[in-house]
């Protein structure tokens, strides 16, 4: 487990933080596929707070993209870096996620973010956020739509309807299970929406949410766990 101190000179107010997203959203890369799907590696992160304890927990957990095996698995315990402001979520978890990537033996190829990337208000989520300071291709996948709507979907498996604001189509919702309420995928960076719909469905042959969310959730929870025990 990486301890993470706050980042000097990270931002500490609202307008800072919104002027940090105005100045990177501008490095987001639309126009490139990503990797296909159950090639190479899948990385999930995923954060849990301790606000009592004013703790931050993240983990990384690489799983082979053709088995969706683990193949490795790093977490990041700090203090939260930021108040909890709608739409700025990111500033709480950026350093505790970056320190667990960073810790990983092994590229992590693919990010999946729990959280969104361009349906975001200001089109600039942690998903996009993360892959523009890394340079990774990266993906958000949403339990919600946050505050967009879509039409209503088909019941099979698969079935998707336009992620919408206004008449702008900033992500999808994605059925992932017969008859179970959908995920929302939105781009982080480096990766066409296609491609992340085909990659949320390949990473979800039995339950609704990713594998790699679902590990990286367990995980994070467990060192959140130690951290406030310790």
């Amino acid at each position: 487990m990486t301890t993470v101190r706050i980042p000097a000179g990270w931002p500490a107010t609202e307008e800072q933080a919104r002027a940090v997203q105005d100045e990177l959203r501008e490095r987001v890369v639309l126009d490139e596929p990503g990797p296909p799907p159950g090639t190479g590696r899948v990385t999930g992160v995923d954060v849990a707070y301790d606000d009592e304890r004013d703790l931050v927990a993240a983990a990384a957990v690489v799983l082979d993209a053709a088995s969706l095996e683990v193949v490795a698995e790093t977490t990041a315990v700090g203090r939260v870096s930021f108040p909890y402001v709608p739409g700025l979520l990111a500033f709480r978890e950026l350093p505790t996620v970056r320190a667990a990537l960073d810790a990983l033996p092994c590229p992590p190829g693919l990010v999946v973010c729990d959280g969104y990337g361009l349906a975001h208000p200001r089109r600039f989520g942690l998903a996009s956020h993360l892959g523009v300071l890394t340079g990774l291709p990266t993906i958000g996948v949403a339990k919600n739509p946050f505050t967009f709507s879509h039409d209503e979907l088909a019941t099979p498996r698969g079935s998707t309807a336009a992620l919408l604001a206004g008449d702008e189509e900033v992500g999808r919702a994605l059925r992932t299970r017969e008859g179970v309420k959908p995920v929302y995928v939105s781009v982080g960076h480096r990766v066409s929406l296609d491609n992340a719909c085909a990659h949320v469905l390949h990473l979800t042959p039995r339950y609704r949410l990713p594998e790699t969310t679902r590990h990286a959730d367990a995980l994070c929870r467990k060192a959140l766990r130690e951290a406030a025990d310790a």
